[in-house]
């Protein structure tokens, strides 16, 4: 078999990341709809907080594992942006990596949208911000008296430890997790920052989850999908946090843990060794 040429890599890489993404998002948005909009004609039978977190942690395992091989399953535009700034990713992959992330947030969200059509319409005939939070977030969820800035706020801190703690499991210098663990604990650190930092802004800790679903509610009725609900232009706050709060978390890993671990092998009884 002849070897890829750049251009066919970049393409694959695109493809795995528009895969990877788009399992997230169907997990993802489809658990809110079934909780925010199903659960509103059921008196809340259909879930709650927790089932929304452990979905949209177990759509983040389900989407690298789709993608890993491939493009490294990146699923978010802010770990491409802090591995470029820290790990040597190409730069010139960055804004592909984002857009291919960004368009299958965008495809999923469109077939989560269709296929809750009925549900959303009967328990939100005027697609208002009520159920808009099934794709995309607002401050406090649409309902606590959260200001922008402390959206902002929550953002760069939420992305901030999800980096921090990315950087921490795949780091092969570190203790990684084995046996290919790693994506299920990725998706446990993203169930954690859910439980945790869910309260002030929905825990977008992703431009592209929140972007590519906010595009395809504004496109199927949501005239508001881009304020938030105080009339305020929002749609800024989901991708600026973030790609700041990554840089940080990055930043933070190198400065406290990895500039201090050995290059060489690890002492004895610091982790098990095969015997000899």
């Amino acid at each position: 078999m002849p070897e890829p040429t750049s251009k066919s890599r970049l393409i694959a890489e695109l493809s795995a990341e528009f895969a990877g993404t788009m399992i997230l998002i169907l997990i993802g948005c489809g658990v809110v709809a079934q909780v925010v909009a199903g659960g509103a004609l059921t008196d809340g039978a259909l879930g709650d907080h927790d089932s929304i977190a452990w979905a949209w942690g177990l759509g983040v395992v389900l989407g690298v594992y789709v993608a890993a091989r491939i493009s490294g399953a990146h699923i978010n535009p802010a770990v491409t942006l802090a591995l470029a700034a820290f790990k040597g990713f190409p730069w010139r992959k960055v804004l592909p990596y984002a857009l291919a992330q960004t368009a299958g947030a965008f495809v999923a969200a469109l077939l989560v949208r269709w296929n809750y059509s009925e549900v959303l319409a009967k328990a939100d005939p005027g697609h208002t911000d009520k159920t808009e939070i099934v794709f995309s977030t607002l401050p406090g969820n649409g309902g606590l008296p959260i200001s922008q800035f402390g959206a902002f706020r929550d953002q760069i801190i939420g992305t901030a430890l999800l980096m921090l703690l990315i950087f921490a499991v795949t780091d092969l210098l570190n203790t990684p997790p084995g046996a290919n663990l790693a994506p299920f604990i990725i998706g446990l650190i993203v169930v954690a920052i859910g439980m945790a930092w869910g309260t002030n802004a929905g825990y977008a800790i992703n431009p592209a989850r929140d972007l590519g679903p906010r595009l395809a509610a504004f496109l199927t009725g949501y005239g508001g999908a881009w304020r938030d609900q105080y009339g305020d232009l929002y749609f800024w706050v989901p991708i600026v946090g973030p790609l700041i709060g990554g840089l940080i978390g990055a930043f933070l890993y190198r400065v406290l843990i990895s500039r201090f671990l050995p290059v060489a092998e690890p002492e004895p009884g610091r982790v098990p060794t095969p015997d000899k």
